[in-house]
């Protein structure tokens, strides 16, 4: 809702005669909204567009393209050649006159609308003083070039031979399938229960634990918590840490083999409470501006209840064992998937009832893990039944594959993508990757830029130190309107497994992990701060919350990369934000910086305000930066057009 984008038609006509064209949009009630007046793009070209704004109300939109011929116009055009020629004065407005005579028929006045019946009266008013011989010609003609007439034209044109398009569709969606700061964190981690002799292995923390955790969340900015699988586990070849094959006595398992005799996933893990702790944790977030997301994962460990109940919705091999999940050289053997292909209705039916469940229990968001390997139909099926009775709740798709998939299950419905953001880190990667998700794709592939999750520590912020996580954020941040992180990112936790791998040491997928926030806070070593700062940005600037808005600039050094990003604010006027950031982790880089003025509403120079350090500065084409990934890595501007730095 509140998103502009272009509707653009080629619009023509025999003759020389003047034509008018607009869009006209309907709301899901099917209501018909204003039209909205379309111009030519490019003089000469017949491609005639208009920027329509869907909203306020969420759903299936439709619009159309009205094209006419606009007699009134016309006669406009002709009337201003022949009559200060004194060319058939007469003739032309009493002409005139009897144009806007029909304008003013066709003005429908309902009772009570003051606003339709003053229109009427001033078209009637301007075909009387067009008729009126005792004024000078071209007084007469005056009344008809007012700029009061030429607004209640463009509300209520005169329109002959009207034609139109075929209906479209637009999905309007609340802002947050847009825009929104995430964090993840498992519940299990916060609160664990320590024995201080060391006697037995550490116990779960709860719901009620973790809700203490949602304070410090909220105050960093964040919109959303996205919880990791909250069912029971099973204990069928539970993974032990670090992905071992065997659990040793206390090891958790991974909340993605969701299963147990104590239920499913419309369950809860006995270790976390019950329902009615999920009601007070959704109810804490929410008291606190979050929005809670759960995590929809269609796997089942060996000891679920549907595989005793179900067998048909899984695989059996050739010696007739179940199929567990396996991403060669990588195997899941307390994962079962699902198949669907031998009872898809069941199948549906029972999703559909568990995913109801957790929306009657406040949750308006689900982060999908792994739709890419499921059908598609599956999918789109599924998503439309919730958008026509629940259009407010979101899907996010984590999908990491192959483009094809990942497009498509944008345009089946997913709200947003995970994308190949943590594989982007250079000015060409970025510059190239950011062109293609902020164009064509932009519509139906909204990205959602983690800066990390439980499976992915990329390289970058293994080697990068602290500085790494400040510009990993800063990007993700600003390049997008919605990004997140996982728990520990803003402790800088980057020790992988091993040498090459994206795994974490000691991944919190197989372990309790709890952290010390305030010790880490004392010591120094939490980046919260900074993130904090992150999120008051873009909560403060308009041009943050759009993702087709981006522009880029061009930097003479290969480490720096500038980008940025304008909107006009309802009050009209420019919004406008320029970051320059050092990709470089460990050195110091230099440049001159040329900017693209008319992406950034300017002409010479202009002053521009660090969000971040509270600096200013007198800018023009080209300027010189200087940043330093220990102390400054980045710059976030407000650009103003007037005004010097005090």
């Amino acid at each position: 809702m509140g998103e502009t984008f272009q509707v653009s038609a080629t619009v023509f006509r025999e003759g020389h005669g003047i034509i008018g064209a607009a869009v006209v949009p309907r709301d899901p009630s099917g209501a018909r909204g204003p039209l909205v007046p379309m111009a030519e793009l490019a003089p000469g070209t017949d491609r005639w567009g208009a920027d329509v704004t869907v909203g306020p109300v969420t759903g299936i939109w439709r619009f159309h393209v009205e094209a006419w011929a606009d007699p009134i116009a016309s006669w406009h055009h002709d009337a201003a050649i022949k009559i200060p020629r004194g060319q058939d004065v007469e003739l032309m407005l009493s002409e005139g006159a009897l144009l806007f005579d029909r304008a003013a028929r066709n003005i429908t006045v309902k009772p009570g609308s003051a606003r339709l019946a003053a229109a009427r009266i001033g078209l009637k008013e301007v075909a009387a003083r067009l008729r009126d011989r005792d004024l000078a010609p071209w007084d007469r003609l005056a009344a008809a070039e007012a700029p009061s007439t030429a607004e209640i034209l463009a509300e209520h044109p005169l329109r002959d031979l009207v034609t139109r398009s075929r209906s479209l569709l637009v999905q309007a969606d609340r802002e947050r399938a847009l825009f929104g700061a995430w964090y993840e964190f498992f519940p299990r981690s916060e609160g664990v229960q320590l024995d201080p002799m060391g006697r037995r292995e550490p116990g779960s923390g709860t719901l009620r634990t973790a809700s203490a955790r949602l304070d410090a969340i909220a105050g960093m900015g964040f919109d959303v918590v996205y919880l990791p699988p909250i069912h029971p586990i099973g204990t069928t070849f539970r993974k032990g840490r670090n992905n071992t094959l065997i659990a040793k006595a206390g090891d958790p398992g991974s909340p993605w083999a969701i299963g147990s005799p104590d239920g499913g996933h419309d369950a809860i893990h006995p270790d976390l409470g019950t329902m009615a702790d999920f009601d007070a944790f959704v109810a804490r977030a929410g008291s606190l501006g979050l929005e809670v997301a759960l995590d929809l994962a269609l796997q089942c460990s060996p000891d679920h209840p549907w595989v005793k109940e179900h067998p048909e919705w899984f695989t059996t091999r050739a010696d007739g064992t179940i199929a567990y999940a396996e991403n060669p050289p990588k195997k899941y053997q307390d994962i079962y998937p699902l198949n669907f292909d031998n009872d898809p209705d069941g199948i549906y039916k029972e999703v559909l009832r568990v995913v109801r469940q957790w929306m009657e229990h406040g949750v308006r968001i689900f982060r999908v893990d792994n739709p890419h390997t499921k059908p598609l139909r599956f999918w789109e099926r599924l998503l439309a039944d919730i958008r026509a009775t629940d259009p407010d709740v979101l899907f996010l798709a984590e999908a990491f594959t192959r483009p094809a998939m990942m497009r498509a299950l944008g345009m089946i419905g997913f709200h947003q993508s995970y994308t190949y953001f943590t594989w982007r880190n250079t000015v060409v990667e970025l510059t190239e990757y950011l062109t293609e998700l902020s164009g064509d794709s932009a519509p139906y592939m909204r990205p959602n830029f983690f800066a990390n999750t439980p499976d992915i520590l990329h390289a970058y912020l293994q080697y990068g130190g602290r500085a790494a996580f400040l510009i990993r954020a800063l990007l993700a941040a600003t390049l997008s309107p919605s990004w997140g992180i996982y728990s520990g990112f803003e402790l800088c936790e980057n020790v992988p497994v091993r040498p090459g791998s994206e795994e974490y040491l000691d991944s919190e997928k197989y372990q309790y992990k709890p952290r010390d926030w305030a010790d880490a806070e004392r010591d120094g070593l939490s980046i919260a701060g900074f993130i904090t700062q992150l999120n008051d940005i873009r909560n403060s600037h308009p041009a943050l919350r759009r993702l087709r808005n981006l522009r880029f600039h061009y930097v003479d050094q290969p480490d720096l990369f500038c980008f940025s990003k304008q909107v006009s604010t309802i009050g009209g006027e420019q919004d406008t934000v320029l970051v320059i950031v050092n990709l470089d982790p460990h050195n110091t880089r230099e440049a001159t910086v040329w900017l693209d003025l008319p992406a950034l509403g300017v002409t010479g120079e202009f002053t521009v305000s660090d969000e971040l350090s509270g600096e200013s500065y007198r800018w023009g084409h080209a300027n010189y930066v200087r940043l330093d990934p220990a102390e400054r890595p980045a710059h976030i501007f407000s650009v103003k057009a007037e005004g010097y730095p005090q």
